[in-house]
């Protein structure tokens, strides 16, 4: 959420950023924001002043009793008062409401770095890593080559729990772990410490996370009770301190979220329409991280290069985009994408976001900074980034390894976690 003292102080710069995404409706909410701001200022100093009024005339009657001066006009406008009262406090809790909501519903500002575009297109390349490699015309997409190694089945998946699901077996559910695994001791070493978090959450902390107007679409919700299956691990993490007052001297605090991801859209079409890499379910390694406004900056690039490395050590060529105005979210102030090659696709494709949400989140979450258990005025940030998904990272693999005799190499950082194991060979299973 916007500083509103940002709104109040700063009206044309906070306009002028919202205008750099071409959208026509946040410059409508911005304008509602301002005028609901100024009719609750309205609505607190008529409050205050009846406040006024009513100790003025409390004085005046006792005056008028003392010293035997008539006292029926000045009780007959105390009578009157409270009801009045009553009426304006509660017109000044509903601009208030109202204030709020429509602050809530602008997305975050941006900086001043993120390039100007309309759709992922315009997406800006700034590093790249690897060479592609010559084209292979035998390679197979990852589906049919999981389905001829008997390590997945979409069709019985499908059939029992819809489109968008999959069962996985024998090594390539462990080179799942191993993958998780190993991004997991990567960031211990870097300092992050990892956690489990719950895979459901209530709605006020949602609400807090992310602007659920646009985001509940794709998420699953549990019938009949305030509880949602949880699209990332960012959104427990980013909740976990909703409401406290974080010690300044305590951070950065770096977390590694490890967690199953829920979403119901999956889109695409073609090879997304059966395989691993947009689903339904899927397990995630995330790096998360609070921090002084003041370190956020270097905090982004830290967590972009852990995320790098992550698919450096795994021999995967990729490329690092900034992410243009057309293709960032509300919640990010600034984005990078890092999009990994898939040469049977010949086709990078995004495997990681990484995104600085400044102070968005955390003043949502009314989470605030201090020092020695006494609140200050600053707010923390918030940032995210992908260390990997496993059900892109693994598809990946499967195109990047893919044998000519239809096995497929276990890149050799993740070997160690699989006892050793080089190669992804068949393996036999009921039909």
């Amino acid at each position: 959420m916007i500083d509103l003292d940002l709104v109040r102080e700063h009206p044309e710069q906070v306009e002028a950023n919202l205008a750099r995404r071409r959208r026509p409706e946040y410059l409508t909410q911005f304008a509602a924001v301002r005028s609901l701001d100024t009719d609750w200022r309205a609505s607190v100093r008529i409050a205050d002043d009846l406040r006024r009024r009513r100790n003025e005339l409390s004085r005046q009657i006792a005056e008028a009793r003392t010293h035997g001066g008539a006292t029926e006009a000045l009780a007959a406008e105390a009578k009157a008062l409270p009801e009045r009262m009553r009426e304006v406090e509660a017109r000044e809790a509903e601009l208030r409401d109202a204030r709020d909501r429509a602050l809530r519903r602008l997305p975050n500002l941006l900086d001043e770095s993120v390039p100007y575009g309309r759709d992922d297109s315009e997406n800006v390349v700034v590093a790249t890593w690897g060479e592609p490699g010559p084209i292979r015309p035998d390679l197979l997409a990852h589906a049919e080559l999981l389905e001829r190694l008997g390590m997945a089945d979409f069709d019985r998946a499908h059939r029992v729990s819809g489109a968008g699901f999959y069962y996985l077996f024998g090594d390539f559910v462990l080179l799942d772990l191993a993958l998780q695994r190993f991004a997991l001791d990567l960031l211990v070493a870097r300092g992050f410490t990892p956690v489990a978090p719950p895979y459901l959450l209530r709605r006020a902390p949602y609400e807090g996370v992310t602007d659920l107007a646009d985001f509940e679409n794709v998420m699953y919700r549990v019938q009949d009770e305030d509880l949602y299956l949880i699209a990332t691990s960012e959104h427990p993490l980013a909740a976990l301190h909703v409401g406290e007052l974080l010690d300044e001297d305590d951070l950065p605090l770096r977390l590694a979220g490890v967690s199953p991801c829920f979403r119901k859209e999956i889109g695409g079409h073609g090879v997304d329409q059966k395989g691993i890499f947009r689903t339904h379910q899927f397990q995630k390694v995330e790096q998360f991280a609070y921090a002084r406004p003041e370190e956020s900056p270097a905090l982004l690039e830290e967590l972009r290069a852990n995320a790098e490395e992550v698919f450096r050590q795994l021999g995967v060529p990729y490329r690092v985009v900034n992410v243009c105005t057309g293709d960032l979210g509300t919640v990010a102030a600034q984005k990078y994408d890092i999009e990994a090659w898939f040469p049977r696709q010949r086709a990078y494709r995004e495997v990681v976001s990484c995104s600085n949400c400044t102070d968005y989140q955390a003043r949502r979450l009314g989470i605030r900074l201090g020092k020695a258990g006494k609140p200050g005025k600053r707010v923390p940030h918030t940032l995210n980034s992908t260390a990997v998904a496993t059900s892109r990272g693994l598809a990946v693999i499967l195109e990047q390894y893919q044998l000519p005799d239809g096995t497929v190499e276990v890149p050799t950082v993740l070997r160690p976690y699989l006892g050793g194991k080089d190669v992804l060979r068949p393996i036999g299973r009921p039909h």
